[in-house]
Parts: C-alpha cells; structure tokens; sequence
C-alpha cells in the first residue's frame, strides 16, 4: 500500500509486491544463507500482527536494512515493513532496492518535519515502521544512547489515534565480526513490545524521556536465552 501524500511532500515510501515476492524468498533461502555462516532469530512471536509497530533496531551494519525484512517481513508477519533510513544509506543498488521495499530518506542530523509527518501518517495507517533509534551505525556490540524520534513519533500516533495498539519493538542485532563479510554469524533478539498507551501523551517531553530510557533499558537487557529461537544455517 502507498500512503497518500500531498503534492509538495518529497518523502514517500512504495511496496513494490513483484519485487518482494521475488527478493524475499530468493534473500532469505539462497542469499543470506549461502553469504553468512548462520543467522540465528530469537523472539519471532513478539513481532504484533496487527496495530502500529515502530521495528527499534540496534544498528551494526548496512546488511541491516536487508537482515530486518527477512526477520519482521511478509514471510514471517504477513506484513510489509517500512523504513526509516538515513539518506547516505539510499545510494547505489542498496539504495535502489531500500526504496522499492519501503524505506524512505531521512536526515539524522537535522531531521525534516516531513520525515517525521510522514512517519505518524504511516503509522496511522497501521504498518509496521522501522527507525534505528542509535542513529547511526556503531561498530561495537554496546548500545548507544538513543535519540528521541522514535519516542516522539510513537506518542505523537497515540495521542491523534488513542487506544490504536501504538507499540515498540525493541530488536538487538549483532553480527560476529565488527564489518560482516562472508560467513559472519548473525544473531537477532526480538524483545516483547512497549505497550505506548501506558505513556501519557499529554506530557510530551516528560513521557519522550521516560519512553526512550525504557526502550534503552530494554535493548540493554535483551538476550536470547529466554526467547524463542529460529536458526538458518548453510
């Protein structure tokens, strides 16, 4: 589905379905396996089928934006995900393939407000938004402190839609070696959602701060013995 923008709006998203029914299984049964040792998911059945969901990955690297579809995607949710990625990322065939499987520019350092507009409307129409709430890509498995788009943007959805079902996926991904090439091991830990309707959304910056420090806390915290695990291996 294609959010409807207005004339003047730049930031737009599309689901290309010939492209996903293709690039899915091609990806996820003979790419992924055969360029990485194993790909290990822990906590699939945290992933809503249903209601608004902002994807809050920690970010590693930019196989990322290739390794969340295949984790959240049409394969294992039956829905589509968008993306939120920083504009450097939209470049070359990466970049090609990013904007015909949902993602959508946006500048880290100063962030337009049709990024973020665009970000509620899409999530007002109940999809499935990826934001990586580091903000950039960091080499190390510690987790960054968070900015607070992803907060912002999840009270902003709940307080124009209340009771809609706004959640928060906070998802760890780790790789192991610091820049993934040929038969690197991936792991990623899905924690069970942040419910965002226990957030009072008529103290915006007060509740933007509690929320971003519970999702830190969260991603901190994640590890996969208490989550269900999925493996894909060669």
């Amino acid at each position: 589905m294609n959010i409807p923008t207005s004339k003047s709006e730049q930031v737009k998203s599309r689901i290309s379905p010939w492209l996903i029914n293709i690039a899915y299984p091609f990806g996820s049964k003979i790419v992924l396996p055969f360029y990485f040792g194993s790909i290990t998911i822990n906590g699939q059945e945290n992933i809503p089928k249903t209601d608004p969901v902002i994807i809050a990955p920690t970010h590693r690297s930019r196989w990322d934006a290739l390794i969340v579809p295949y984790a959240f995607g049409r394969i294992v949710s039956g829905r589509d995900v968008r993306f939120m990625v920083t504009s450097s990322e939209m470049t070359g065939i990466q970049g090609w393939f990013i904007r015909r499987m949902g993602g959508f520019p946006v500048d880290i350092k100063r962030p337009g407000a049709s990024s973020l507009e665009y970000s509620v409307e899409v999530l007002k129409q109940g999809e499935m938004l990826v934001i990586f709430p580091e903000g950039g890509i960091f080499r190390d498995t510690e987790v960054h402190p968070l900015k607070r788009g992803v907060a912002r943007i999840a009270l902003e959805v709940e307080s124009q839609q209340p009771g809609c079902g706004m959640k928060i996926l906070p998802v760890r991904i780790e790789y192991s070696q610091p820049f993934p090439s040929w038969g690197t091991d991936i792991t990623v830990n899905i924690s069970p959602p942040l419910d965002v309707a226990t957030y009072d959304t008529t103290t915006m910056k007060r509740s933007s701060q509690k929320l971003t420090h519970d999702l830190e806390s969260n991603l901190k915290r994640i590890f996969q013995g208490k989550l269900k695990q999925t493996v894909i291996q060669k």
